[in-house]
C-alpha cells in the first residue's frame, strides 16, 4: 500500500501534493512536512481525485474556506449546482462540500470530483438515507460503513463522519435538554437511529474499520461535531465539550494509523467564548486543524448570517481555527441561490484574510498595501483588480459616475486623496 500523506511526511518523503501545498503557502516543503507528520496540518488528497490542486489546512497556515452546495428534495437541479461549483472555484474557494440529500447523488458527486481542483468533502450519513431509501431505523451498521467506503472509492478528499456522538450522548442530551437540541443534520440522523434501535453509533463502535478505509484511499477524516451548538444558549455546554474530548481521543487513534484528521467545531457562540473554545480544541485535540461553521455570534440575523458568521470566523481563525465553512444569507431559511453563495464566499474570504493579517501569516498584508497604493493614486482599474470581488466593485462605480474621473460621487472635488495629492505636487486645490 502507498504511503498516506502523514506517513510520507513522517518518513521524510516529500510528496507531489505536499510540495504543491507548500509552494502555495510560501514555505519550505520540509516545514510543511513537519506539521503534517505531527498532525498539526492536513493535506486532504484522495488518490482518485486527479484534478486536485493540493492545499494544506492548519492553524499556522493560510486560513482556508469551504463552500457547501448540493441538491435537496425541493431543489434538485444538478446543472444549477454545477454552476455553483464553477462560481465557487472562480471566487477562490479552497474546498467544496457536496451535501446532496436527494436524487442521483453519486452521478453528481463523480461529476464534481472530476471537475473540481478544490478539495471535495462529503457527509456519508446523508447519502446513506438517500441510497438505501428505507426507514432510518432499518439501515444497518454495515450499510452505514459501506457508504463511507463508496465515497472513498469515488475520490472524496475528506469526509465528515460523526464518530463522536454515542449512546452516552443520547442519554446526556435527554437528561440535560438543550434549547435547540441537535442541529447537526448528520448528528441528528445518528442520534435518532441510536434512539430508535438501541444500538451504538457504528462510526464510533467500528472506528478501526473507518480508519482502514481512510488509510487505503487517502481520505482525511473530518471528525464531525454532532453536538455543535445551534444557539448561543447551548454553546460550551456539557454535550459539546464531552464530544470534543471524545474527538480528541479518536484523533490520536487516527494519527497512530497514519490517517490525517480535521476536527469540526461550532456553531453558534457568543463572541466572548470563541477564543477560549479555540484554545480548548488545541488542548484536547493536540492542535489538530480546527474546522468551524461560523461561529455565528448572534441568533437574530436571518438573512444576514453571512455577516454574523464572518464576525465569528475572523475571531476564530485569528485565535487558531484553520478552516472556515462559509455561511450564506440564506442560512436557516432556504437552499442558497447562486447570489446567496457569492455573498457567503466573499464574506468568508474577508474573514479568512482578516484573520491571516491578525495572526501574521507571511505576505498576508502585501495585497492590502497594494490596494492602499492604488487608492492613493486613484487608480480605479488597479483597485478593481485587487478587490476580493472585482465585479461588485466595478459595478458600484459604474452605477454612480462622478463628474471628475479622479474622484467618486461621495466627495467629488472635496475628495481628500485627490486634494492632498494636488497639494503635495504643488498644485492649487479648488473644492468648489
Amino acid at each position: 500500500m502507498a504511503y498516506t500523506q502523514m506517513e510520507a511526511a513522517k518518513a521524510g518523503v516529500i510528496t507531489r501534493e505536499l510540495r504543491e501545498a507548500a509552494e502555495y503557502e510560501g514555505i519550505a516543503p520540509e516545514a510543511l512536512a513537519s506539521l503534517v507528520a505531527s498532525g498539526q496540518a492536513a493535506i486532504p488528497a484522495n488518490r482518485a481525485h486527479h484534478s486536485l490542486r493540493a492545499r494544506a489546512v492548519g492553524r499556522t497556515l493560510k486560513t482556508k474556506i469551504n463552500v457547501n452546495l448540493g441538491t435537496s428534495r425541493d431543489a434538485s437541479d444538478q446543472d444549477t449546482e454545477m454552476e455553483k461549483v464553477r462560481t465557487a472555484i472562480a471566487l477562490g474557494a479552497d474546498a467544496i462540500m457536496d451535501l446532496s440529500s436527494s436524487g442521483d447523488t453519486r452521478t453528481f458527486r463523480k461529476k464534481l470530483i472530476e471537475a473540481s481542483p478544490a478539495m471535495i468533502g462529503t457527509v456519508p450519513a446523508y447519502d446513506a438515507v438517500v441510497q438505501y431509501a428505507k426507514p432510518l431505523r432499518e439501515i444497518t451498521a454495515d450499510e452505514w460503513i459501506a457508504v463511507v467506503l463508496g465515497h472513498a472509492k469515488d475520490g472524496v478528499d475528506f469526509q465528515t463522519i460523526h464518530c463522536g456522538i454515542t449512546r452516552e450522548t443520547v442519554d446526556l442530551v435527554k437528561a440535560e435538554p438543550r434549547l435547540t437540541g441537535i442541529v447537526s443534520r448528520g448528528g441528528s440522523l445518528l442520534f435518532a437511529w441510536m434512539a430508535m434501535t438501541g444500538n451504538e453509533n457504528p462510526f464510533y463502535e467500528r472506528f478501526d474499520e473507518i480508519l482502514e478505509i481512510c488509510r487505503e484511499h487517502e481520505v482525511t477524516l473530518s471528525l464531525g461535531d454532532a453536538c455543535r451548538p445551534g444557539s448561543i444558549a447551548d454553546s460550551t455546554d456539557g454535550a459539546q465539550v464531552a464530544e470534543l474530548m471524545r474527538l480528541g481521543a479518536l484523533a490520536r487513534r487516527a494519527r497512530a494509523r497514519g490517517v490525517q484528521v480535521i476536527i469540526e467545531g461550532p456553531g453558534h457562540m457568543a463572541l466572548d467564548e470563541i477564543e477560549a473554545n479555540m484554545a480548548l480544541e488545541r488542548r484536547l485535540c493536540d492542535d489538530a486543524p480546527f474546522y468551524v461553521l461560523g461561529p455565528l455570534v448572534t441568533d437574530i440575523a436571518p438573512g444576514y448570517d453571512h455577516i454574523t458568521a464572518a464576525i465569528g470566523g475572523t475571531v476564530a481563525a485569528a485565535a487558531g481555527a484553520a478552516f472556515l465553512c462559509y455561511v450564506t444569507p440564506a442560512e436557516h431559511l432556504r437552499l442558497p441561490t447562486l447570489d446567496d453563495m457569492r455573498e457567503g464566499i466573499v464574506a468568508s474570504r474577508i474573514a479568512a484574510h482578516a484573520a491571516d493579517i491578525a495572526k501574521g501569516i507571511p505576505g498576508a498584508r502585501d495585497i492590502d498595501r497594494k490596494m492602499s497604493e492604488a487608492r492613493r493614486d486613484l487608480d480605479w482599474e488597479r483597485m478593481f483588480s485587487l478587490a476580493i470581488d472585482p465585479e461588485k466593485a466595478r459595478r458600484f462605480r459604474a452605477e454612480s459616475k462622478p463628474e471628475l474621473e479622479d474622484s467618486c460621487t461621495m466627495c467629488g472635488k472635496m475628495c481628500a486623496v485627490r486634494n492632498i495629492n494636488k497639494i503635495l505636487k504643488g498644485e492649487i486645490v479648488d473644492a468648489i
